[in-house]
């Protein structure tokens, strides 16, 4: 698989460190500034740097867009390669809106186009056996979900600096950069909740530093706990009548996941795999492509969508508001 890059910040440099050591090679990048793009394409051995975006989209050198941008501009640019005929992995969260979300799935679809998100919990071989265990467990009554990570950009916030991360124009936000993990987590595993409610903590600029997420799903609930501004021991734990699957770390890195059986007060490590997560997320992106598993495609498609949902509805409540809504 080839990359064609979109961007130059913090993850697009975490993926292309990453990535240096496998067969999965970027050839083109992207940038609004070459003075900011060529440091990158220096570091990780990108060939061609472009400053124009129609250029980079008809270079033929690579297989896929990887779009890196801040969550404002997500929609804008893929939109844009999607009608050019590229794939493209899109970073997580997949787009501002709902709408937007829908929009790419659809016209992906037209064009007859690959579009990934870049969910890091998705591709995770340990995350897929889950569904293998839930029976074990009996009937799902609770899961808590929790990722707490106080921002290194959270000090400034606090003093005025604003950072995409906290910047409602760039659809910033513990729900969409944090707390979407969880909610993507939870879905993918049990599809749309029937409903959801968000309690945020509202900074002084209207952004959430923190927040909430209860999704009801009938016979059982999840509780996602998102947050910027404090930190906490992160871990995901699903709870059974019979036991109990816990996951100790935050969702995306998914390893030492154990079974806990009530009836013989057992724990058990279900892992199939020790996985370097974003080699595992382009990996099983790659071979999903090469097979062509349209079925596959579909599913993850829709649990963005679902996860989109949840992510238009919670923020409403919460009165955050994105110039997308406009």
């Amino acid at each position: 698989m080839k990359l064609g890059i979109v961007g130059n910040g913090m993850i697009v440099k975490t993926v292309l460190n990453e990535l240096k050591d496998t067969d999965i090679e970027a050839t083109a990048l992207w940038c609004r500034s070459e003075e900011r793009g060529r440091p990158v394409a220096a570091e990780f051995g990108i060939e061609k740097v472009y400053t124009d975006y129609e250029a980079f989209l008809k270079d033929d050198s690579y297989d896929f867009v990887y779009m890196g941008l801040a969550n404002s501009a997500h929609y804008e640019y893929t939109l844009q390669a999607i009608r050019a005929g590229r794939n493209v992995i899109l970073e997580k969260p997949f787009t501002s809106t709902y709408e937007e979300a829908k929009q790419l799935v659809e016209e992906a679809k037209e064009y007859g186009v690959i579009l990934f998100e870049a969910m890091l919990s998705r591709y995770s071989a340990n995350y897929e056996i889950i569904p293998k265990y839930l029976s074990k467990i009996g009937e799902v009554k609770l899961i808590r979900s929790t990722f707490c990570q106080y921002s290194s950009r959270y000090d400034a916030y606090c003093k005025g600096d604003i950072k995409p991360a906290f910047d409602p124009l760039c659809s910033g936000g513990a729900l969409m950069d944090i707390n979407v993990y969880n909610i993507s987590f939870v879905i993918g595993l049990f599809g749309a909740p029937l409903a959801s409610i968000y309690m945020a903590n509202i900074g002084h600029n209207g952004i959430d530093t923190s927040g909430v997420v209860t999704m009801d799903y009938g016979s059982f609930k999840a509780v996602c706990t998102g947050a910027k501004d404090c930190s906490a021991r992160n871990g995901i734990m699903i709870q059974g009548t019979k036991g109990w699957i816990e996951v100790p770390n935050r969702p995306g890195f998914i390893e030492n996941v154990t079974l806990h059986l009530n009836q013989d007060n057992t724990d058990t490590v279900i892992d199939v795999a020790k996985e370097r997560p974003y080699i595992k997320e382009f990996r099983r992106m790659m071979e999903v492509w090469e097979a062509d598993d349209r079925k596959q495609m579909d599913a993850w498609l829709q649990a963005s969508l679902d996860t989109m949902a949840v992510l238009d509805t919670s923020r409403k409540q919460a009165g955050v508001v994105f110039p997308a809504d406009k």
